[in-house]
């Protein structure tokens, strides 16, 4: 059983020179919370692991960097704008440079792509072909993003990224999946065994989301804070939540709060103007992307957090990181109703039938009014964090992951560019 576990027995204790190489587009690295917890995984479980993925705009921005153990190569990536076309020039730049990369770290045991989007698996095989293992990490469904994201329907690119999807789990010697939904989706249309596909749940670093006291100034002369984390593009419900608040103010009478939506995204200049357009613009704060300290004081304040992701193909199978991070600070939710968001929130969350924006209107006035149950639901994410959705169940399951796809695998050939000679990697 997973639980039983422990970090040293699945790392190959007795291969303590193991080397991993995980590869990134989306996010650079540790800003990517999920990618940077599987890293300190496997180091603290013997592994040597690097890491390529792209610069930051305000942080992560060196080329080169060692960070408690991590090794982390980072290129410069200009992010898309605008439709398909954006995504593909992007997408050209970062292969061209993980390639690159990946000849100058060389051989290793196992390497990890993290998806969006499906196309890592061509830099990999610069690895696989000299004896690494493949893990597919599948942080989204691409199909069913690109779906939900671009409302283009079944084109000629939608069934483009249906084959890279293809593609990407044969190649995979091993699927990492984040929640149950996901790894349905490996079994049954990528075609995978079940014995190898493994849930790594994400799950917030407690360290992160300590509470602190709360701040009244920050609830801007109301009574109440709600608040909002996450990322803000087409497919993230900001402008749902946005109608909401308008709705709440407008039909049922409520001025007694003041919003702050924490985070950022291609779409954060059209909620800004949304919420000009609703008139919201007096009771609404946006923050952009604010450091963690900040983020747990307003975290600490609020009465209420919002999950406004609408139900699409996307949303409605995927974990929300910003509901795990609600929960572990106690905070009670409001969420439309999706199947994932009940898997992670339980009874942490009251649910709005999908895409009802007054119906998510009126049940933050009736959490607004009972905060005993604001209470109790806050205690019920809290344990949700602690128990069943901790990551110390995902370690387990990663370094399983990690266990299978090593199993019976003969040593690694060396020699990256430049070497005269080949040699066992040991």
């Amino acid at each position: 059983m997973l639980g039983d576990i422990s970090l040293g027995d699945t790392a190959g204790g007795d291969r303590p020179n193991r080397r991993a190489l995980i590869l990134v587009e989306n996010l650079s690295v540790p800003f990517d919370r999920r990618v940077w917890q599987e890293c300190t995984t496997l180091r603290d479980a013997g592994w040597r692991v690097d890491v390529i993925c792209p610069q930051g705009s305000k942080r992560d921005t060196e080329a080169e960097a060692e960070i408690d153990g991590v090794r982390i190569h980072r290129y410069p990536l200009r992010a898309a704008t605008g439709g398909p076309a954006g995504y593909l020039r992007e997408y050209g730049s970062a292969l061209w440079h993980t390639a690159r990369l990946v000849r100058e770290v060389g051989p290793v045991h196992v390497v990890h792509a993290c998806n969006p989007p499906d196309l890592l698996f061509l830099p990999a095989r610069w690895l696989t072909r000299r004896g690494a293992r493949f893990v597919f990490d599948q942080h989204d469904l691409v199909p069913e993003l690109y779906l939900s994201r671009f409302d283009r329907g079944k084109d000629l690119l939608y069934r483009g990224v249906c084959a890279l999807e293809r593609m990407t789990y044969r190649a995979a010697d091993i699927v990492i999946a984040t929640n149950e939904s996901y790894r349905d989706v490996a079994v049954s249309r990528g075609g995978k065994r079940p014995e190898d596909v493994f849930v790594v749940r994400s799950a917030p670093a407690v360290d992160r989301f300590q509470p602190v006291a709360p701040e009244p100034e920050l609830k801007r002369g109301k009574s109440h804070l709600l608040c909002y984390l996450g990322v803000m593009g087409p497919q993230d419900g900001v402008d749902y939540a946005l109608r909401a608040l308008a709705k709440l103010r407008d039909e049922l009478g409520r001025t007694d709060w003041h919003a702050v939506f924490v985070g950022s995204g291609d779409a954060f200049d059209a909620m800004v103007e949304l919420a000009g357009r609703l008139g919201l613009s007096d009771q609404v704060q946006f923050t952009g992307r604010i450091p963690d300290a900040d983020l747990v004081r307003y975290l600490s304040t609020a009465d209420v957090c919002l999950s406004p992701d609408p139900r699409n193909p996307l949303n409605d199978v995927s974990t929300m990181n910003k509901v795990l991070e609600y929960m572990a600070m106690g905070r009670p939710i409001v969420s439309f109703d999706l199947r994932e968001a009940r898997v992670s929130a339980g009874d942490a969350a009251v649910y709005a039938p999908a895409n009802d924006e007054a119906a998510f209107a009126k049940l933050i006035t009736e959490l607004l009014d009972d905060p005993e149950k604001r209470a109790r639901m806050g205690e019920i994410g809290r344990e949700r964090i602690s128990g069943p959705l901790s990551w110390r169940n995902s370690q387990a399951a990663l370094l399983a992951a990690y266990a299978a796809a090593c199993r019976g695998r003969a040593a690694v050939s060396a020699g990256g560019p430049g070497r005269k000679r080949r040699r066992p990697l040991r």
